[in-house]
């Protein structure tokens, strides 16, 4: 059937493909990130850009093509789609409708068909293929996606290769028939998959298997057998009407963390990018966050064939030619002195190479040496684990053919033991003392380890106590593929405590041994090797397994953000050796060897990447830079600390270093006459939760404003606040539960008036800045120095009515102000009791009494005091307090009755759903009330909604888990440090425009995250004085009785404009319009003409578009 979804949407395409032809680049902005919403503004400007809309058109070829290798899109009649995975079919379909809505733009008549399958059972291939060739009617030509699911393979099945050659097989058959029952056809051949668990593939369960390299190196197997089959001429030259062309990279559809499946929006462009002829010099777009559209151009006009894009075959035949090359990996020891020391040493800073006895290893896949021994251009060969050769553990053959720190330690102690040999995983019985495994990250460590100490106390042939032991640990190569999915599980700190784990129980229960604790390479010069395309490195195939290393553009803070944790792990690797905590005892060091700290890129003498240091991949080393490694860590070992090599350049020889007479041990911090320079110091402890001030622009007004939207921060004589506890301070300053119930005012975020800000970070200590005879803030404990604080602790806001009423009086009253002129900020926060019992009294605390009881409020407050502004918070959202934990009585027990309609609820309850939906409509009907114009009768008054709670992030600590010293002993109410944190964001807030007002929180406690005026605009924001064509409401007005004016508009104010009452004749209406018909036709094909004479020379022309193009 055709698509519907093609049918509704064709029609805006084509207008605006009929919008692009002008000479002048037509451009939108677009300013939203595809990961998140909401995002700080220095996000979203990142992904700001401006682009072409869509192609430009080229000009139309008088006939259809007669040949398969000179198809336009525009040609394409009909698109067909095959091999739908039975379990994926809707995702299929809605990928081939976004492919269609590209096709539809040449041409709209277009139709998208599939074979239906409507039974409850999966038909093979063959059987899909029969029902097109037999149902079809068009006579056009077509275009046929054939999908070829991988799902159902195992990777590490034994019958991998015949499964994968009976797909092909299958495949093949298909395209037969296609080939002999349908005339001007083009197939295009995808192989799809997702990142589903294949539970039906039993070895993939294991947790020593990386499930990761097993799924890509699958991908890559099927991908390059489909690919060796479809090469054969038949497929590309018998016919001018039929040609089948393999997708150079797999469709994969990757589940998103809720489970869901993404927008579809970058696989229907990476489809339309494989159909067309590729661009010269054409590289792989890094980041998933944009779409790149590539254009058809006059140069390369056509639909991709093997017989008109024949440089895909000249890269492979390149890149097979340079990649794995047949040299001699063996190395000559030049050192003449190989003898032990005379007696076995008792001191690790007097250790030959000849004294050692035992090695062993821990890791991840480049101490596995997973494909360090493939031979060919093989990729299934990356799976195999060729353990005897791995750099640092190795034990195969000998140092004539094959360089391994182990063959280096035998020509010095022949009878060495613990190294690995042959292929095989850690279990295997040559693995022997190399415990490394693919894909292990720094959490894997302590267990590596563990086993690794097991296996050497029961190893009869290890005398454990005696034997001089070097063990190498090489780590955080995952741990910094992966950080940008969790980046504090994964910040160095984090990575480094759990290396730190690891090498303590070395440190506690391996005697007589050194370790090598091989510092993180630099890898970002990885990405060098996927920007040569000439090389057919699978790019595809690495971001599957390391997808932060290559998403990031050139360029971009997302990259400097992977070159910033690269040299943070390396940083951190160097400060804990360098702490000593492991050189307590003359038995047992651990060496930092540093040779991996810079890497240079091996080139060859053209300039390019040089393929042959590494496996099929472009991912894992070859065999060539194993023996590297091993000659640099050797090295590594016999240069004294502090002045070690520290960078590994693959295109210089390494001449292996040898002991002397003078030096013949392995050099330690000791021996080196290194220093330590101890452990970083610890910050102490924050004595106090105040800010530094920076701002220079505190002069008041010249003169007293006499309008709201032109007050400076200094001319606020007098503070005021309404609320709940969280105003009161309740519990802000408690240490232990008899302290709880105390209201400590004094240090209130929005009232309290204790100290100075250097100490103490509250609204009024910030205005004492501006203006130190400010007045009203609450000081100390209790309510003997309230100030104008009316906040009750568990008010509710049927109770705020009568606190503006008790403010009013308290301020006619109050001698020191001048209620009539003196400029007044009062701050209004309320509703979280109201929430939190919300199930207990659904009527009386519903939203809709809420908005009542909040809209009484400020009309006694709008009625009666003058020269005010109010700054009205939206209720905080609390879901995020379901996950403040700590183990202590408050915590445990006092916190879920403090809120029990948000805490009580289970996970994924309809009583939580209905609570959140609460939530969320008390803060719109806040915004509702403040902007719906009743508030802006008068020039001396304004409320303004703060919302900067309005999304909650809970505050996380350096393990990643909520940071519970943001809140008091009960774990619901803010401590001071939450209290100074919710200071700052309700000033910042002031500072910012409506509309562009930070609308979350972030807690971080930093001393100079005060914003301050600017000299543009020195004022504090309101609503009117928010957008520059805005202007101000009424005069001034003197009186304090105006009633709440109504208005039928909503959100952001607009300029006044006035009434137009002159009437224009519906005659020149009408000729007005057809004159401008001519017109508009004259330029746009004066545009158009212009357009296609620019496009001649352009090779390509690029189209960045959100990913919810479709």
């Amino acid at each position: 059937m055709v698509s519907q979804h093609i049918m509704a949407s064709r029609a805006t395409l084509l207008i605006l493909a009929a919008l692009v032809g002008s000479c002048t680049q037509f451009v939108d902005a677009v300013s939203i990130d595809v990961r998140k919403k909401d995002l700080p503004a220095e996000k979203s400007e990142k992904i700001e850009r401006y682009m072409p809309i869509l192609c430009s058109p080229l000009p139309a070829p008088l006939s259809p093509s007669s040949s398969v290798h000179a198809l336009r899109p525009s040609d394409i009649t009909a698109v067909y789609t095959l091999g739908r995975s039975f379990a994926y079919k809707d995702e299929v379909s809605r990928l081939v409708s976004g492919l269609s809505e590209l096709l539809s733009v040449y041409n709209p008549g277009v139709i998208t068909q599939h074979v239906d399958q409507t039974s409850l059972q999966p038909r093979s291939l063959v059987e899909e293929v029969e029902e097109l060739s037999l149902s079809h009617q068009v006579t056009g030509w077509k275009l046929v996606l054939l999908f070829v699911p991988a799902d159902s393979l195992c990777t590490c099945s034994p019958h991998l290769v015949a499964d994968v050659e009976a797909i092909v097989q299958e495949v093949e058959a298909a395209l037969q028939i296609l080939q002999n029952k349908l005339h001007r056809t083009l197939v295009h051949v995808a192989v799809w998959s997702t990142n589903h668990d294949n539970n039906e593939c039993e070895c993939m369960r294991s947790k020593s298997i990386n499930q990761r390299l097993h799924k890509a190196t699958l991908l890559k197997t099927l991908q390059d057998s489909l690919n060796d089959a479809l090469e054969i001429p038949k497929w590309r030259s018998k016919s001018e009407a039929f040609t089948v062309v393999l997708q150079s990279v797999p469709v994969i559809l990757e589940l998103n963390s809720e489970n869901t499946w993404p927008d579809l929006s970058q696989l229907a462009v990476q489809l339309w990018t494989n159909l067309l002829q590729p661009m010269t010099g054409q590289a792989e777009v890094m980041d998933n966050n944009y779409i790149t559209i590539p254009c058809p151009t006059e140069e390369r006009p056509f639909l991709r064939t093997q017989v008109n894009s024949p440089a895909d075959r000249e890269k492979t035949a390149y890149s097979k030619a340079s990649a794995l090359i047949d040299a001699v990996m063996g190395t000559e020891i030049p050192c003449a002195d190989r003898s032990p020391s005379p007696t076995t040493p008792t001191s690790v800073h007097e250790l030959r190479p000849g004294d050692i006895k035992v090695v062993a290893a821990v890791g991840d896949s480049l101490t596995a040496a997973n494909g360090v021994g493939a031979k060919k251009d093989n990729i299934l060969l990356v799976i195999n684990e060729y353990r005897g050769l791995s750099w640092s553990i190795g034990g195969d053959e000998n140092i004539t053919t094959v360089t391994t720190l182990p063959n280096i330690l035998k020509q010095f102690n022949p009878s060495l033991t613990g190294f690995s040999e042959g292929i095989g995983d850690e279990n295997s019985p040559k693995a022997f003392l190399n415990q490394a495994v693919p894909g292990a990250t720094s959490s894997d460590m302590v267990q590596q380890v563990r086993v690794l100490v097991d296996k050497m106390k029961s190893d009869s042939g290890i005398d454990f106590n005696n034997d001089w032991k070097v063990i190498t640990m090489f780590i955080g190569g995952n741990d910094l593929c992966d950080f940008c999915t969790d980046s504090i599980f994964y910040s160095a700190r984090n990575v480094v405590t759990r290396i730190r784990q690891a090498l303590d129980i070395l440190h506690s229960e391996v005697p007589r041994a050194i370790v090598n604790l091989v510092e993180l390479l630099n890898i970002v010069p990885l990405r060098d090797l996927h920007r040569d395309n000439t090389l057919n490195c699978p790019t595809w195939f690495v971001r599957l397994i390391c997808p932060c290393i290559l998403k990031p553009l050139d360029g971009s803070s997302e990259l400097q953000k992977v070159i910033d944790f690269n040299r943070a792990y390396q940083q951190a690797m160097r400060e804990l050796i360098d702490s000593g905590r492991y050189d307590t005892h003359n038995n047992f060091t651990v060496v930092l060897q540093p040779f991996f700290r810079e890497v240079f890129l091996p080139l060859q003498e053209n300039g390019r990447p040089d393929r042959s240091y590494f496996s099929p991949d472009c991912f894992h080393l070859s065999q060539r830079a194993h023996t590297l490694m091993a000659r640099a860590l050797w090295n590594n070992m016999l240069e004294p600390v502090g002045n070690k090599t520290f960078t590994q350049d693959f295109t210089v020889s390494i001449d292996l270093k040898c002991p002397s007479e003078t030096n013949p041990f392995f050099k330690t911090a000791l021996n080196s006459n290194y220093t330590f320079p101890g452990p970083t110091p610890t910050p102490a402890p924050a004595t106090n939760w105040g800010s530094d001030f920076s701002c220079v622009n505190t002069a008041p007004s010249n003169s007293v404003p006499t309008s709201a939207h032109r007050v400076r921060p200094a001319d606020i004589q007098v503070v005021a606040a309404l609320g709940d506890s969280i105003t009161a301070g309740f519990g802000a300053k408690a240490k232990n539960l008899l302290q709880l119930p105390t209201e400590y005012r004094g240090v209130s975020w929005s009232i309290g008036g204790d100290k100075t800000l250097e100490t103490v970070t509250t609204l009024p200590n910030i205005l004492k800045k501006f203006n130190p005879e400010i007045r009203g803030m609450s000081k100390g404990q209790g309510k003997l120095q309230t100030g104008f604080n009316m906040a009750v602790s568990g008010a509710k806001v049927a109770e705020i009515p009568g606190q503006v009423r008790k403010l009013i009086d308290a301020m006619i009253k109050d001698s020191a102000v001048d209620f009539q002129n003196d400029w007044k900020l009062v701050t209004l926060f309320i509703g979280g009791n109201d929430l939190c019992q919300y199930c207990n009294d659904r009527a009386s605390l519903s939203p809709q009494n809420y908005s009542h009881h909040l809209m009484t409020s400020l009309d006694l407050l709008y009625e009666e005091l003058p020269r005010t502004i109010v700054n009205i918070l939206e209720i905080l959202e609390i879901e995020g307090l379901r996950r403040i934990k700590r183990d202590s009585l408050g915590c445990n027990v006092l916190q879920k009755y403090v809120c029990s309609c948000f805490l009580f609820p289970g996970e994924d309850s309809p009583e939580l759903a209905e609570i959140k939906r609460i939530n969320r409509e008390l803060q719109i009907l806040t915004e509702k009330l403040v902007y719906g114009g009743r508030y802006d009768g008068r020039e001396d008054f304004t409320v303004v909604v703060q919302p900067f709670l309005k999304n909650t992030i809970v505050p996380l600590n350096a393990d990643g888990k909520p940071d519970t010293t943001y809140f008091s002993e009960d774990c619901f109410h803010f401590s001071e440090r939450g209290h100074a944190d919710m200071a700052v964001a309700l000033w910042n807030n002031m500072l910012e425009p409506v509309g562009k007002k930070q609308t979350y929180n972030n807690f971080t406690n930093a001393r100079n995250n005060i914003k301050c005026p600017t000299e543009d605009h020195p004022y504090i924001f309101t609503n009117a004085n928010s957008f520059p064509s805005a202007t101000t409401t009424t005069a001034p007005t003197t009186h304090s009785t105006a009633s709440p004016h109504i208005s039928t508009t909503h959100g952001t104010a607009l300029p006044l404009t006035s009434d137009c009452k002159d009437k224009v004749p519906a005659w020149l209406a009408a000729v007005l319009a057809v004159v401008g018909l001519l017109i508009g036709s004259a330029v746009t094909w004066l545009l158009l003409s212009c357009r296609a004479k620019k496009s001649k020379r352009m090779m390509s022309t690029a189209v960045e578009t959100k990913m919810t193009l479709f």
